[in-house]
């Protein structure tokens, strides 16, 4: 194998859902730097617009609303119908609610549960037929911290979290012998919409960054190169794994 084309993603067609900002549109814009074709799915139509026409790159974008699950099906049937069937799928649409756990609310919890952890099975269950066909196909989940530490404010996320590493060993196993890879990416602390309250306190991001080995904080182009492994030819013989992109803050 020619080390020039380990992690070639060329002509790869890939769905990414939560494309509008943060760690989705990132992943986005990666793969579509390195020459995939990138549909981005996600429900603003201003950023998504936006981020399609001046990301370098083949890109598309399908406004839709991932978090109800029975829509799931014909979303992902219209969106192939559309743009073909998906070599990869990534997962990065997410939400935290950041209620504490005597304040948790039946909505702010099945919003939760069902954004994180049920819409990237059913968005993988959707595809998972025309990888088949293909015999070849990779999945990539977003994983967090909170998989494995339990953080502030954070108990329904940290249950989908949690959930979203056991799944990714799970879809790994019935998915594999088909040549279709499912792994997670588990990011530190990276300034996105989704950690605003936490780099809004000052003590806290400064804390967040002497916890890690290097450092610092994350910035989003720090998950590029592990994202461009999971998605190639160089992650053949990687599955049901969960990957730490944190600066080291979990070797403490």
């Amino acid at each position: 194998m020619k080390n020039e084309n380990l992690f070639d993603v060329s002509k790869k067609i890939v769905f990414i859902t939560g494309a509008s900002s943060g760690i989705g549109q990132s992943a986005a814009t990666c793969l579509a730097k390195n020459g995939a074709k990138v549909v981005g799915i996600a429900r603003r139509e201003d950023k998504l617009k936006h981020w399609s026409e001046t990301c370098e790159g083949e890109t598309s974008y399908y406004l839709a609303d991932v978090s109800k699950r029975k829509n799931i099906k014909n979303i992902v049937l219209d969106i192939i119908d559309k743009e073909g069937e998906p070599d990869i799928l990534v997962n990065a649409a997410g939400i935290n609610t950041r209620e504490h756990a005597d304040d948790v609310t039946l909505e702010g919890w099945d919003k939760t549960l069902d954004l994180n952890l049920s819409t990237p099975f059913f968005m993988a269950q959707s595809v998972i037929e025309g990888m088949k066909k293909k015999n070849w196909g990779r999945i990539i989940n977003y994983a967090s911290l909170a998989s494995r530490r339990a953080l502030p404010s954070s108990i329904s996320y940290g249950a989908s979290k949690g959930g979203i590493e056991q799944l990714t060993r799970a879809m790994a196993e019935a998915w594999s012998k088909f040549g279709i890879n499912t792994n997670a990416i588990a990011p530190g602390f990276f300034p996105t919409e989704l950690t605003v309250p936490v780099f809004n306190d000052t003590e806290r991001t400064k804390r967040n960054a002497q916890q890690t080995c290097i450092g610092r904080n994350g910035k989003l182009e720090d998950l590029d190169g592990p994202l461009l492994f999971l998605c190639s030819r160089s992650s053949d013989y990687v599955t049901g794994q969960l990957l730490f992109v944190d600066g080291g803050f979990t070797a403490k």
